[in-house]
Parts: structure tokens; C-alpha cells; sequence
């Protein structure tokens, strides 16, 4: 195992790791989340839940196509999409003049793995 792929796997367990945690809360535990983020009580619980699932379904998509083999293009799609995720709640943050520091931070390592893995794959 080479240096870039060990680290692009640190990574991705990091994202995967940070995404699980915020997507299990918004789904599993809404009321903790009513409780901790407080953008929530501003938005439809049904949002809060299809937001929860896409950070789920894009922790998992980190983790398991490359570590399975099976359809591992399926990786750096996930990353390209929590990129995506993070991109709109950055606009969402900024716009309610909250400080978006975790969502650049996030935003950064979704593209890093997503580029890194597309620039390995080829």
C-alpha cells in the first residue's frame, strides 16, 4: 500500500466517521439534534431526516464500494456528493450569519478524497 492511498484512507474514515455522526443524529435522534444544532428547529423535520439519510447513505458510499471492490467509482461519487452537501449548508449558514468553519473543513476533505481517489482510480 503506497503513502497516498494510506492517507486517502485515513481520510475517508475521518469523513465517513464525522458524516455517520451527524447523519445517525439527524435521523435516529432527532431531538438531540433539535437540542445541539440549533438551525433545526427552523426547518421541517422531514428535512432534517433526508439530510440525516444523505449523510448516512455518503459515509457508508466512503467506505464500503473501495473496501469491497464492488463498484469502487461509487467512492469518489460519495465524496463528490457530501462535497455537494456541504456546499449548501455552507450557503444555508452564511446566510443565517452563523460561522460555517465545519462545513469548509468538510467541504475541503470531501474534495480531497474525491479528487484523490478519481486521480488514483486513473
Amino acid at each position: 500500500m503506497d503513502i497516498p492511498n494510506i492517507v486517502l484512507w485515513v481520510l475517508q474514515a475521518l469523513v465517513a466517521l464525522a458524516f455517520g455522526m451527524a447523519g445517525f443524529m439527524k435521523v435516529f435522534r432527532y431531538e438531540t439534534a433539535r437540542e445541539q444544532l440549533p438551525w433545526v428547529k427552523d426547518v421541517s423535520h422531514q428535512l432534517v431526516t433526508f439530510i440525516g439519510s444523505v449523510e448516512l447513505l455518503g459515509a457508508v458510499g466512503l467506505i464500503l464500494p473501495r473496501l469491497t471492490g464492488i463498484l469502487p467509482w461509487l467512492t469518489p461519487l460519495a465524496g463528490v456528493g457530501l462535497a455537494l452537501v456541504m456546499l449548501l449548508a455552507l450557503g444555508f449558514h452564511v446566510r443565517r450569519h452563523e460561522t460555517p468553519v465545519v462545513n469548509i473543513v468538510l467541504l475541503v476533505l470531501a474534495v480531497v478524497v474525491a479528487v484523490g481517489r478519481f486521480t488514483l482510480a486513473a
